[in-house]
């Protein structure tokens, strides 16, 4: 009996660690919502984080649109890149457990698309690409808001 105690054991260990893992990496911190998205749980102080971030994205798309339109691709190249950076050490762990999977890549990829288009525009992207290419990385953001919202956790948790 204990010749199997270790592989016994082992299996254990790696049961609990993969369901850490999808509990606080995929998973994330959430509860359904009544508005049939769902709902992401975090700290006030998170969630004024994320909604400064998406604020920060708005803000870039409406001064990519305005410096487009007026053929200053010097400013749309600025404004793509100020969002298009992320460090995620400048975030807290908790955020990062606490946020679905799906929304990190969201996320994630939303920075990733802002950094390539102002890349792009550096590069010599012709200013009539630049709308398609943002209604694409608005698709992003689209369905973000349309499967998820952010609500302050209950106190205690």
């Amino acid at each position: 009996m204990l010749k199997w105690f270790p592989w016994v054991l082992s299996a254990v260990l790696a049961l609990v660690l993969m369901v850490g893992l999808y509990l606080f990496g995929v998973r994330g911190s959430v509860a359904e919502g009544d508005d049939g998205r769902t709902a992401v749980l975090l700290s006030s102080a998170e969630r004024n984080l994320v909604l400064s971030e998406m604020r920060g994205f708005l803000e870039s798309v409406q001064e990519i649109i305005d410096a487009a339109s007026r053929g200053d691709m010097k400013s749309a190249q600025q404004a793509a890149l100020r969002v298009g950076r992320v460090d995620l050490k400048d975030l807290p762990p908790s955020l990062l457990r606490k946020l679905p999977i799906e929304v990190k890549t969201l996320g994630l990829d939303t920075h990733r698309k802002f950094y390539q288009l102002g890349k792009d525009i550096e590069a010599g992207l012709d200013r009539q690409k630049v709308l398609p290419r943002l209604a694409e990385l608005m698709n992003n953001c689209v369905g973000c808001h349309a499967g998820y919202r952010l609500d302050v956790e209950p106190k205690g948790e």
